[in-house]
């Protein structure tokens, strides 16, 4: 490494201790199911006229120190990197260490979300054309995180999507081409956020007919057997049938199983026609990924990287509860180091991977990562005690907060890697879900009361999860501290909506898409009840 940097006052490098017995934490206030954050208007401002971005102070709080000063360990042997890493820092520095923070220009962003839906992109998309899921998931996921209803759009997506299908089973990325499992994990999130937004509110029976014309139509059974033959003996997955063996491959496997609402029996598969248990050597597999540097690489002896890690915590949660899950294949101590490693000073933000510059859109692989290693440290919420742990917050939302909103908006609308970057609807996606996570607290509740069929779902654990607006401050064996982490939002205004921290849609729309599954597995045949719904 050219040289380290740590955020000031970090108590994110400080080992986590996992007891065997859980105290009690105080209670925090729960977001009500599908709330959405305020909605900005969009005819604010004529039209010739440059953004506006208002003001305000953080908690009437001075700059952090960490915000106003140049790495303090630098590499007296200067290369093409090391220069490049110090240019980035000046150059942010100038931005980030400002009092008055500008707002969130919600307004804008949504205006540069909305154009490639209604009016469409451009020639120079043709590159993309293997990306079509991905621009409506980053599209329809951006304008719901900043409170747009997106459910609009649900009839048009349907459109879209149905011939991504391909006949041997999954999804292509565009027409014509062959299945990938990025392709399908995109395509059923966009139809998971859609259909959420366009049933809320209906009679249960105009909700039902919603979900059925957006999924009825998928082929689960060729489906699966797709999955099935992009799975590897070492229970590793390939993006595709041929293609490249990576972690990413089985989050996104998983994540479509967990979705499309298949049980045990499904993923256990017939043996007399030589299937093997479709998660039989998953997590091992998962385990054996994580790095000497205590990150995760996309396969074993790999580099570590952030995106990857997102993707083995995310998965490894879906299959167990995170104490467990994390606490048994991954040495969460030196994960915790590289993590804490990963969040610059002067920056704020986050980089991917050692001795790499920070980019925005790791505000959720390596953010999002946070509310999973919380939770594990925190043990299930439900677990009553005379008092409990709680480690709190063990990286800076503040300061991920303050790069978002002083270097990641785009001054026409959208959000971006950095200062100098042209924005995209990649980046916009990836840099608001980075800002859901600093805002809002989320955990696993082994209470929360769940249906007969999701309880016994290999993925229940995936649906499990809460959110508060309440971060909570660390607390001791003896119950004392705690309180909440204020000034992480001076304007409601500036909230965005609750994401599931697994999932990457609106927190809720995983639920309601269970609901219809169980509903649709009763009746058997959405054509011959038609009259039912």
């Amino acid at each position: 490494m050219t040289y380290q940097r740590r955020v000031a006052n970090s108590k994110a490098k400080r080992k986590v201790a996992f007891p065997k017995v859980w105290p009690t934490m105080v209670q925090v206030e729960l977001l009500d199911e599908g709330e959405q954050p305020q909605r900005a208007t969009r005819d604010e401002g004529g039209a010739e006229e440059p953004p506006h971005h208002g003001f305000y102070q953080m908690a009437h709080e001075r700059v952090p120190a960490m915000h106003l000063n140049l790495p303090f360990i630098l590499d007296d042997l200067k290369t093409e990197t090391s220069q490049k890493q110090l240019s980035t820092a000046r150059n942010i520095m100038k931005s980030v260490n400002q009092q008055f923070l500008p707002s969130l220009d919600k307004a804008t962003h949504i205006e540069f979300l909305l154009s490639p839906l209604d009016e469409g992109l451009s020639g120079g998309f043709v590159g993309l054309d293997a990306s079509r899921p991905w621009l409506l998931y980053w599209c329809t996921n951006a304008l719901s995180l900043l409170g747009e209803d997106v459910g609009i759009y649900n009839d048009r997506v349907i459109s879209s999507l149905k011939p991504l299908q391909h006949p041997g089973g999954g999804f292509g990325g565009g027409n014509g081409q062959a299945p990938h499992v990025a392709a399908a994990y995109a395509s059923i999130l966009t139809l998971a956020i859609t259909s959420y937004h366009a049933s809320r509110g209906l009679p249960e029976n105009e909700r039902l007919a919603v979900y059925a014309d957006s999924f009825a139509w998928i082929d689960r059974g060729k489906l699966l057997q797709w999955i099935r033959k992009i799975k590897l003996p070492s229970g590793g997955f390939k993006v595709n049938e041929g293609g490249e063996e990576d972690v990413r491959a089985g989050y996104c496997a998983l994540v479509v199983l967990a979705l499309l609402g298949y049980d045990d029996e499904d993923l256990r598969g017939d043996p007399s026609l030589g299937d093997l248990p479709l998660l039989g050597g998953v997590a091992e597999y998962f385990k054996s990924c994580q790095t000497w540097e205590g990150g995760v690489g996309a396969k074993p002896h790999a580099e570590a990287h952030g995106g990857y890690a997102f993707c083995v915590l995310a998965a490894l949660c879906l299959l167990g509860d995170p104490e467990e899950a994390l606490s048994k294949n991954l040495d969460l101590n030196r994960l915790v180091s590289w993590l804490s490693a990963r969040q610059y000073a002067p920056e704020g933000g986050f980089s991917g991977r050692t001795n790499k510059l920070v980019d925005g859109c790791y505000s959720t692989w390596v953010g999002g990562c946070w509310s999973l290693v919380e939770a594990a440290a925190n043990a299930a919420e439900s677990r009553k005690m005379s008092t409990r742990i709680n480690v709190g917050d063990l990286w800076s939302r503040k300061a991920l907060i303050r790069y978002i909103l002083t270097c990641c908006q785009g001054p026409n609308g959208g959000l971006r890697d950095k200062p100098g970057m042209r924005p995209d609807y990649y980046h916009s996606n990836y840099v608001l879900l980075g800002l859901s996570a600093a805002q809002h607290y989320y955990y696993y509740d082994d209470s929360f009361a769940q249906s007969p069929v999701i309880t016994k779902s290999p993925f229940r654990h995936g649906y499990r999860w809460k959110s508060s607006k309440n971060v909570p401050k660390p607390t001791g064996n003896d119950g004392a501290g705690g309180g909440w982490l204020e000034g992480l939002v001076s304007d409601e205004g500036d909230r965005v909506g609750v994401q599931h921290p697994l999932f990457n849609i609106p927190l809720g729309a995983e639920t309601q898409l269970q609901s219809w599954w169980e509903w649709y597995n009763d009746v058997g045949d959405v054509d011959s009840t038609s009259s039912e719904i």
